[in-house]
């Protein structure tokens, strides 16, 4: 599975607003600025963000937008939700009426349930909050195709040579 753009694209506008938070509110364009999304797109997951509740905004002077909840109450399923929906991985897991011919005699229809709980899960586990931490990069170490000198200093490197 695949978040689609607009969706990968609103957890990035939501971490952005995030990382801001408590500050001055911020607008469509200047979180299209920070984050590289382009204005229009950025317009359009302003407006959805705030009608599923995630985002409030307000016009005039001082208006611009800010995050409704701490971001350690937003997770990334709110924000997937918010601008595709129900988190679904298969039509006929959704609730209501389906165009599935196979509906009826599917037998791993019942199951696709388990299937979608554990992904909503998965994404309900992670905060907005969590986007906005700095992840620790690991040290590098040299693989077996990386030569043992491409991981000393320069002056190392040198010192090595002369042996």
């Amino acid at each position: 599975m695949r978040l689609s753009s607009f969706a990968d694209y609103a957890v990035v506008l939501m971490s952005a607003a995030a990382r801001h938070c408590g500050a001055a509110k911020m607008n469509a364009t200047t979180l299209s600025a920070e984050t590289g999304i382009p204005l229009p797109t950025a317009q359009k997951l302003v407006s959805r963000l705030s009608a599923a509740g995630l985002l409030e905004s307000s016009r005039g002077t001082g208006g611009g937008v800010r995050l409704a909840r701490p971001p350690a109450a937003i997770t990334l399923a709110d924000v997937v939700e918010a601008v595709e929906g129900p988190i679904a991985m298969t039509a006929c897991a959704e609730h209501g009426a389906h165009d599935c011919t196979m509906e009826q005699e599917c037998r791993v229809r019942p199951h696709m349930n388990v299937a979608n709980d554990a992904i909503r899960s998965a994404l309900a586990g992670v905060t907005i909050a969590s986007l906005t931490r700095d992840i620790p990069q690991p040290p590098f170490v040299s693989s077996p195709s990386t030569p043992p000198e491409a991981s000393l200093p320069a002056n190392e490197v040198e010192k090595q040579a002369v042996l």
